[in-house]
């Protein structure tokens, strides 16, 4: 199997053809860019100017305009004229969906475009259509006719090109071919590089955005694959989860799929999608690639992770690890979540609500919500209070040897302590395993041979070296490869100091696993200084205090099922497909979000979207059970799936309506 990457175990960046836009170079191992996208009027010149500059300030190394009809591009002459007479050369790129002749308009203007090849000549009406091999080819031409003259003008003024499918967005006669896949985004994008390409074109990025993180990373490993395949050489990529949300969720959500590639050594721009002010969306997407930064790479360590030539799993298309049962860890169930309470003193049945338990004096019940951990690690503490029943603890083994609770209390080892036990658990037994940062691991795994297929051990797999989810991995590959089927807790700690630093790292490195089906489980930590910093109610770099009338256990809880949601592993609360808001959007999308989630956010696995205008609308919402869609000035239309269930409702009783159609097909619950 052709690998997609460098390299499963280092952190070595993809090489990619290098692109000017501008003045900025992109790709061939420049650094990563941070970009975002303006949400003010097009028309409006000086709002979006002033947005610019905003984002310009922040951190933006490129700022994307909507262009979507011809006077929006041709207005963008006016902003570009603007931004250059105030002193600010960042490049600008204009957003094109459905309108060539406003592409061929912008290209003239800006340092760069942007094409979606879903719906750029390809319409989407919905309808599956049978093409012979004879009418497909056709249709190739009528796209080779209708977008070469924007290739020539790109060419001739020296503009930027970013190819950009989007999964909610691919065209009927791609659907009706290929199907909803990652590899039908792949052959909607091959399709327009292989007609710039035979214009001598080749000043292009591509990106492969969904808004599920599963199936946009896989359609980036497949364009990677189907580039070098066909022509020897990857175009710079950039990066993104379309319509992640606002908020902890949009941050996860991207963290996971941008994270998971960036890990790989894969993408050369970022882009966070977030239903917030764009300006807000640059630390985030700096949080993510500072993590590659030289300094913070210094130390890592790469000599004791060992190659791997049978890759025992495919990174193309998603297959959970085949494990067995250990009590509810593993087998066919979902991801546990362990929470950390060893650096509490004194556990008392009030901590427990941090992590989705609160107990009731007066009837002496526990209440569990959906979001519950299922086990506590305490250290060397014992509770002097009664658990609620589905909550176990996690306990060093000399306090497991005193403890009389052996049904509700189990031992965690290091590899080497519970060979040489003497009490061990008749149910659980953890394992504690710090991947490759000792030499004796390296080609060397007789140590498992002790615990290996031992129908009562949880193995759980951290990491000290820097390169730590890489060294998880191919620990994971080798007990594949073993055929050792012991589930697996993934343990990851973080040294880093604000609370997106905190989710971006998470994310990252439990998300890079999980979305290869790698883990029966997740664990989050801090070391001491940085739980002692966040204990102070550190704020975030956009901000936002996300401590505010929490706690510590509360957060890391809280971004635990965030990850499990995201990766789609564990569905735990509703998911909301929120697009970041842009000159086309209808209506205040981030008032309309927080309403809209105000009164839906206590159904549990129910996906909403909520999208600006029909661009982002039943296309981008490919992965939501109801849509909440902009159709003109204070107009809403509802959907159900990709079906139109009520068209053109005022937006002042939209949400009401909204309530009435998750009723109508039994998805409403009344909150508790």
């Amino acid at each position: 199997m052709q690998l997609y990457c460098n390299s499963l175990t280092q952190l070595n960046r993809l090489k990619t053809r290098e692109v000017k836009i501008g003045d900025l170079l992109l790709g061939n191992g420049h650094p990563i860019r941070v970009q975002t996208m303006t949400t003010t009027d097009t028309m409006d010149t000086m709002a979006t100017v002033e947005q610019t500059i905003r984002c310009i300030e922040a951190g933006a190394e490129l700022v994307r305009i909507t262009a979507p009809s011809k006077k929006e591009a041709e207005n963008l002459q006016n902003i570009k004229d603007e931004l250059r007479k105030r002193g600010y050369t960042t490049p600008l790129v204009a957003d094109i969906h459905f309108t060539p002749n406003a592409a061929e308009i912008a290209a003239r203007i800006v340092e760069k475009v942007r094409v979606n090849p879903g719906n750029y000549v390809d319409k989407k009406k919905f309808e599956q259509i049978d093409y012979t091999d004879a009418e497909y080819l056709e249709e190739i031409e009528r796209i080779r006719e209708r977008f070469t003259p924007l290739v020539l003008i790109c060419k001739e003024h020296g503009t930027a090109m970013r190819i950009g499918t989007n999964h909610g967005s691919l065209s009927d006669r791609i659907m009706s071919r290929y199907g909803d896949t990652p590899i039908g985004m792949v052959e909607s994008a091959m399709e327009f590089l292989r007609i710039a390409r035979s214009e001598d074109y080749h000043n292009i990025i591509l990106s492969m955005k969904a808004s599920n993180p599963q199936v946009m990373v896989q359609a980036y490993r497949l364009l990677i694959q189907q580039m070098e395949a066909e022509f020897g050489e990857c175009y710079p990529l950039h990066l993104g989860v379309t319509e992640a949300g606002d908020g902890e969720d949009g941050r996860v959500k991207s963290a996971a799929g941008i994270g998971t590639l960036l890990e790989d050594g894969i993408g050369d721009t970022v882009r966070v999608s977030l239903t917030e002010d764009p300006e807000l969306e640059i630390p985030v997407c700096k949080d993510l690639i500072k993590r590659y930064s030289i300094e913070n790479r210094e130390g890592v360590t790469h000599g004791l992770v060992p190659g791997i030539s049978k890759v025992p799993y495919d990174p193309f298309h998603y297959s959970r690890r085949k494990t067995f049962a250990v009590s509810n860890i593993g087998g066919a169930q979902v991801p546990v979540v362990i929470a950390d309470f060893s650096k509490i003193s004194n556990i008392t049945p009030k901590h427990l609500e941090a992590i989705g338990y609160k107990y009731d004096e007066t009837t002496d019940k526990w209440a569990i919500g959906d979001a519950a951990a299922d086990y506590i690690f305490t250290g060397n503490q014992l509770l002097d209070f009664a658990l609620p029943g589905t909550l176990k603890v996690i306990v060093y083994p000399a306090t497991f040897e005193e403890c009389p609770d052996k049904y509700s209390y189990f031992p965690i080892y290091d590899r080497s302590g519970y060979t040489q036990a003497s009490i061990k658990s008749d149910a659980i037994n953890f394992v504690m395993v710090d991947c490759y940062n000792d030499a004796t691991i390296v080609n060397d795994y007789t140590f498992l041979e002790e615990f290996a297929n031992d129908e009562t051990v949880v193995l759980c797999l951290s990491s000290t070296n820097a390169n730590a989810m890489q060294s998880i991995r191919r620990m994971m590959m080798e007990l594949m490869n073993l055929q050792v089927q012991n589930p697996v807790v993934i343990i990851t700690d973080s040294n880093w100091q604000t609370a997106d630093e905190h989710l971006i790292h998470y994310a990252t490195e439990c998300g890079s696993l999980l979305l290869d089906g790698m883990g029966d489980g997740i664990c989050l930590g801090m070391n001491n200084n940085s739980y002692q910093t966040m204990n102070t109610g550190v704020v975030d770099t956009s901000g936002r205090n996300y401590l505010s009338n929490t706690s510590v256990e509360q957060f890391i809880n809280s971004s635990a099922f965030s990850i499990l949601q995201a990766t789609r592993t564990r569905i735990s609360k509703t998911e909301y497909i929120s697009c970041p808001s842009c000159g086309r959007t209808l209506f205040d999308l981030q008032e309309t979000t927080a309403k809209i989630r105000n009164v839906t956010n206590h159904l549990k696995g129910v996906k909403i979207a909520i999208m600006g205008c029909i661009v982002n609308g039943p296309g981008e919402m490919a992965d939501a059970d109801f849509g909440y869609v902009g159709s003109g000035v204070g107009k809403i239309t509802l959907y159900k799936g990709k079906d139109i269930m009520k068209r053109n409702i005022d937006s002042e009783i939209a949400v009401s309506e909204l309530i009435n159609l998750l009723k109508e097909h039994g998805a409403w619950v009344e909150p508790a």
